[in-house]
């Protein structure tokens, strides 16, 4: 093995301003957004200032004396500090985000507006300069005799291949999805090689194109006098079983809630007599007499407005399967001199829907044997099993008549605008522009379908893939669609030159000609596990973010676009395009639903196939790598059979990970994350091959003291930069799969239960033990001391403090359960501490887990109206927050008094646990606050020496919560 030189990453990292950096560049401020992302949708795109850091920090070498020798000429290595101060500059980072960020949130806090403590444009808009870049490939040199090689064996978004071309490196982008192969071409290789001067043949053959689809669809899409349409928004129906008469489902009937609110109302008779079909009047303001709220369906059932009476949700099923799901247009958004309005719909907008409805009858055969639309079958997965439930079995069903005509009429004019652009621009200039204007029609489908809706808040249309499925909607918002493509095209052109722009700085004359920015960029779509193309040891840098397990399907979800653009895309890149629908079979993630036929056997067919793609692909890592490369995994998931399979991957593919770092990459403000208790943080994982073999393969009870001592120590160190609960304990994951790597094979005590010999340790294990330090340690500093309280207590306080909710996944649940005493869930099901639910579990409120008098009289956990002893501590703390609640005060404190509580020690230590680890931010289970309020003002009138925090709610007179 030769001598690998030591990079910054596996000593340095500015997480914390990587991560400001990440979520700033996620932020949704109009035109914020880096261009990459706005080209294209794909799923999990990593952030760009994030996907720099990895990049650079994984080629650059670690600040040394003999370095800063070597460079004697050059300031910025004279010290480690300056040294880093420069690596910040490098990543585009030109101020202080730590400080910008603090002066952020004091404002939040204070409620005072202040100008943007942010005095320079995000990280990835920053260019680097004529001089830096002209160093770092002076170091670059210096530390591997050449410019490093980088590839990305699962680029998908291009992130990663983006950032090494953005500094001039040579990067190979490889997918194997045909849709992501093609974000990579358009949006890496194409802007790298031709850079904004073909902007301007791009907008002149776009015109052209969309000018020619206008004229024909403008028929379908009339505007009155004084208007133009922007948006119809419609929504599904289907027949009322008692009345025959079609029901509009919406579950509101809102259009806007600023100042000039307005809604629909539906109007079922006129003049005393009944009407055959609904109509929809808009009324605003203070004429809003009725609840705009109350819709016509909640929680899949729905109320017919023509008798009253229910329909059930397995009926609306029946029909929509049966093709008997409609729509009916409700509201129509217009812009007049006077801005944005609404208004009813009229004969003229039914008559154009009708003519379209008619105009694709006529076209749908021709436009299917000429293979103009879709003619693909949805299959059965994770993803599509919902729109399937809703009568959707073809991908064409996506999209309501008018919406098919508008698609269909774009990909018959591309395909015949195919040769009047390669002639004028020649095969590969021309090929480059009808790749990105091939792209289109992914804009418009995903902006003009079925799936797409009207977001109320802000008065504008939701894409399909506002989160990462393919949801059903009530209904939906359709594009005006002759203005569908001028947008769509203004889309692409902007979004191509920002990123042309970043790949080609304006960095004058003074960049050495040995500097060649951007890099070169090489596009492969093939298998991550069988790299064909690429040589034996010929990178230097393998920079991957891969399947994140089963967080997203990318095949099932990519088939929505694949279906259009193989029919625009695939007429200049055939190769890529080629099959009928994207490739589930050999795609890596953790897919249930391949494996449906096994049963209760399924989940743990589709994890062990995920593994072993994994393995392959990391092994394809190796082959690739030169042995004094390095290996930099992304990976940003919390559970921990996620990790574990993860981390089997990468030892079995021969790789020891040398260290870790939590970048905090996630945007606050996702839906994809809300509510869900996400990891916030992607954790990078540096790698390196494996030095020779180790004679001495350990017992994990041999190495367990360090992997414990490894977890206590990332606690330590990235407590101190802000990380906390599911982040702060992700943060330990990577320590302790470092420390099994190291000693790769650890064998495990537990026989194999077939073989009865020693069985190879499983990543999980480590995990546990790593995640049973943390509870450990989160116990004492929660309590302030060290305390003994007992399991079920453990539970509820490590719960509160990890997740900072009611609500987390069952998986979590259960392995937390273990960590704190060997408990399982559903003892704390029994104990009346957890509520089960789909896939994840409820702590429940002391109001929730009152027992009944008959079930009182049993010693089980819970709340005991009578009880005066507590073998379970949190029910002595619940019984007297529930007799505060319903109470009063001053009966809390008699049981207090009764039971002797006020002295005992596990009693105060779990009060002031609960008081630390229960959040009073505003949650989506806001009884938290309630909870917190209830303790705040128990320690405030009884315990004073219960330190409450600084956003204690305290409450002046005790009131009744809400328990859920």
């Amino acid at each position: 093995m030769v001598d690998r030189p030591k990079v910054l990453i596996e000593d340095w990292l500015p997480v914390t301003e990587l991560g400001i950096e990440s979520r700033r560049e996620a932020a949704p401020i109009p035109g914020q957004f880096p261009k990459l992302k706005t080209l294209h949708v794909w799923w999990a795109r990593r952030p760009l200032a994030a996907s720099a850091g990895a990049v650079l920090g994984s080629v650059l070498p670690t600040w040394t004396e003999e370095l800063a020798s070597s460079f004697s000429d050059v300031a910025e290595l004279r010290s480690e500090s300056n040294y880093r101060t420069w690596f910040l500059r490098l990543c585009g980072i030109l101020g202080d985000p730590i400080v910008a960020k603090r002066a952020q949130l004091a404002a939040i806090a204070s409620g005072i507006r202040v100008p943007n403590p942010y005095t320079y444009k995000p990280a990835f808009k920053n260019s680097p300069g004529a001089e830096d870049l002209a160093l770092l490939h002076r170091l670059l040199n210096h530390t591997w005799h050449a410019v490093p090689s980088v590839i990305d064996p699962t680029a998908g978004g291009g992130s990663i291949p983006f950032e090494a071309a953005r500094y001039g490196m040579r990067s190979i982008a490889n997918d194997l999805n045909a849709v992501a192969a093609t974000v990579l071409d358009a949006g890496v290789r194409v802007p790298s090689l031709y850079g904004p001067g073909l902007a301007p043949d791009l907008r002149a053959h776009g015109e052209d194109l969309v000018h020619r689809v206008q004229k024909r669809l403008a028929p379908f899409f009339p505007s009155g006098p004084g208007e133009s349409v922007a948006t119809y928004l419609f929504a599904r129906t289907i027949r009322c079983p008692r009345t025959d008469k079609p029901v509009p489902l919406s579950p509101d009937w809102w259009l806007t809630k600023d100042k000039g609110r307005q809604a629909v109302r539906l109007v079922t008779e006129r003049h005393g007599k009944d009407l055959d079909v609904c109509e929809f009047e808009l009324v605003s303001g203070k004429n809003i007499d009725f609840d705009p709220d109350n819709g016509t369906v909640a929680h899949g059932n729905a109320i017919s407005p023509w008798d009253g009476l229910a329909i059930s949700s397995d009926y609306i099923k029946d029909e929509a399967q049966a093709g008997r799901m409609g729509s009916q247009l409700y509201a129509v958004v217009v812009r007049t001199s006077h801005g944005r309005s609404f208004r009813s719909p009229n004969e003229v907008d039914l008559k154009a829907i009708a003519d379209a409805e008619q105009e694709m009858t006529d076209r749908l055969a021709t436009w299917l044997s000429n293979q103009i639309i879709p003619d693909e079958p949805i299959p059965i997965g994770n993803k599509t099993i919902e729109p399937r439930n809703f009568g959707m079995l073809w991908w064409r069903q996506m999209f309501s008549p008018r919406q098919l005509l508008v698609h269909g009429t774009f990909v018959e004019e591309f395909k015949e605008a195919i040769p009047r652009v390669t002639d004028a621009l020649g095969s590969e200039r021309g090929g480059a522009v009808l790749t990105l204007l091939g792209l289109i029609i992914g804009k418009a489908v995903n902006f003009d379908a079925i799936l797409s809706s009207w977001h109320v808040s802000r008065q504008t249309m939701r894409s399909v893939f506002d989160a990462h499925n393919l949801a059903f909607k009530w209904t939906y918002a359709e594009f005006e669609g002759s203005q569908l493509f001028p947008w769509c095209l203004d889309q692409i052109v902007d979004a191509y030159s920002g990123i042309a722009e970043l790949l080609h700085p304006k960095t004058g004359d003074f960049l050495p000609a040995s500097v060649q920015v951007p890099g070169k960029v090489d596009v492969l779509q093939c298998n991550a596990g069988d790299l064909t193309d690429v040589e034996d040891g010929s990178q230097i840098l393998v920079c991957i973010d891969p399947p994140y397990y089963d967080n997203v399907m990318y095949a099932e979800l990519a088939n929505f676009f694949y279906v259009w653009e193989k029919r625009t895309v695939g007429a200049a890149h055939g190769e890529w395009f080629g099959d009928n629908l994207c490739d589930t079979t050999n795609e890596a993630v953790a897919n249930v639903a391949r494996f449906a036929d096994a049963g209760r056997r399924k989940k743990e067919l589709a994890n062990a196939d995920y593994e072993a793609k994994m393995t392959a692909i990391f092994a394809e890592c190796h082959r690739v790598l030169r042995d004094d490369g390095v290996l930099t995994v992304m990976f940003t998931h919390k559970r921990a059979e996620a990790w574990d399979t993860l981390g089997m991957g990468l030892m079995e593919a021969g790789f020891t990970i040398e260290t870790s770092w939590p970048v905090n990459t996630e945007s606050e403000q996702s839906i994809h994350q809300a509510g869900k208790n996400a990891a916030a943080s992607t954790i990078f994982l540096v790698c390196r091959k494996r030095k020779g073999d180790i004679k001495d393969h350990p017992f994990f009870e041999d190495i367990e003291a360090d992997v414990r001592a490894a977890a206590r120590d990332a606690l330590a160190r990235f407590s101190v930069v802000g990380m906390a609960g599911v982040d702060l304990l992700l943060s330990t994951y990577g320590p302790a799969l470092s420390v099994i790597s190291s000693r790769w094979p650890v064998y495990s005590s537990e026989a194999d239960h077939l073989t009865g010999h020693s069985r190879l340790l499983r990543p999980e294990e480590a995990l546990d033990a790593a995640r049973a330090e943390v509870v450990r340690l989160q116990r004492q500093r929660l309590v302030g001391r060290q305390a003994t309280l007992d399991p079920m207590t453990d539970f509820a306080l490590i719960a509160w403090d990890t997740f900072k909710a009611a609500e987390f996944p069952f998986d979590e649940a259960r392995r937390l359960a273990l960590a704190v005493g060997g408990l399982d869930v559903d003892e704390l099901v029994r104990a009346k501490i957890l509520e089960k639910k789909s896939g994840t579990v409820v702590l429940l409120s002391p109001a929730k887990r009152i027992r009944r008098k008959a079930e009182s009289e049993a010693t089980l956990p819970g709340i005991h109206a009578e009880a005066t002893r507590f073998p379970v501590v949190l029910d002595a703390v619940h019984t007297v927050m529930y007799l505060a609640d319903v109470d009063g005060l001053p009966a809390a404190k008699a049981l207090i008094d009764r039971a002797g509580l006020g002295t005992d020690g596990r009693f105060l230590a779990a009060l002031q646990g609960l008081v630390n680890a229960i959040p009073r931010t505003k949650l989506r289970d806001e009884w938290a606050r309630a909870e917190a309020g209830t303790l705040d003002s128990l320690c405030a009138a009884y315990f004073p020496d219960i330190t409450l925090p600084a956003e204690a709610v305290v409450l002046e007179t005790p009131e009744l919560f809400p328990d859920s």
